[in-house]
């Protein structure tokens, strides 16, 4: 067995899953028997009603990356009950999610729907497509993605509902006031330094957002 070095801020660490199972124990039968090799009439509804999607992806050696995606809702087409489209959108052209996929192809979803406390997840494999023939129904202000993710189903379920309550997300009153985070200019002179025009930087971004540049 192999034995986790001890991490700086802690000596106490688990190694292994039977040290996991003692702490957790199994789950039940009906837990498991949620999860599916593809979709089914309901739960096409959280893909279908969803305007937002974390993906979730590794490169070649395991290094993580998580990204969203974000559309109108039902962006993320079904092509068939075990295989979905997912439009890819101008982004900042680092292009972590792809490269990802290229090196490995595994890949993890999960879908949002406002106001609703289960989320549904879907784990699968992953290429990136050029086809402009299916693209083109993922037009949006009438201009077509030019990549698309294909995602082949291999798990997918729901969530439940207990992170979305535990963290009262929804509840209005609990909405922090944007104004009381930094903006993004702000991050950048905290990483570069003083000298960073954090307030041009800010005003030329939304500016650019108000024109809509870049989003399609």
């Amino acid at each position: 067995m192999s034995v986790a070095a001890p991490h700086r801020h802690s000596p106490h660490l688990i190694s292994s899953e039977a040290q996991l199972r003692e702490l957790l124990g199994e789950p039940n039968a009906l837990v498991c028997a949620k999860i599916s090799d593809r979709l089914n009439v309901m739960t096409r509804r959280y893909i279908e009603r969803s305007p937002l999607v974390c993906l979730a992806t590794s490169d070649a050696d395991g290094r993580c990356d998580l990204s969203p995606r974000g559309d109108p809702a039902g962006f993320v087409r079904i092509l068939d009950d075990r295989c979905l489209l997912i439009p890819e959108r101008p982004g900042n052209r680092l292009a972590d999610t792809l490269r990802n996929i290229l090196a490995n192809p595994h890949i993890g979803l999960l879908f949002i729907v406002p106001g609703v406390s289960d989320t549904f997840r879907v784990n699968g494999r992953a290429t990136i497509t050029v086809d402009a023939e299916l693209l083109a129904p993922s037009a949006v202000e009438g201009k077509a993605p030019k990549l698309g993710i294909l995602v082949d189903i291999e798990e997918a379920y729901t969530q439940c509902s207990k992170a979305f309550l535990r963290s009262q997300f929804w509840d209005a009153q609990r909405f922090v006031d944007p104004a009381k985070m930094p903006t993004g200019g702000e991050v950048h002179r905290a990483i570069q330094g003083e000298s960073f025009d954090a307030e041009l930087y800010d005003r030329e971004r939304e500016e650019r957002y108000r024109q809509r540049v870049g989003f399609y």
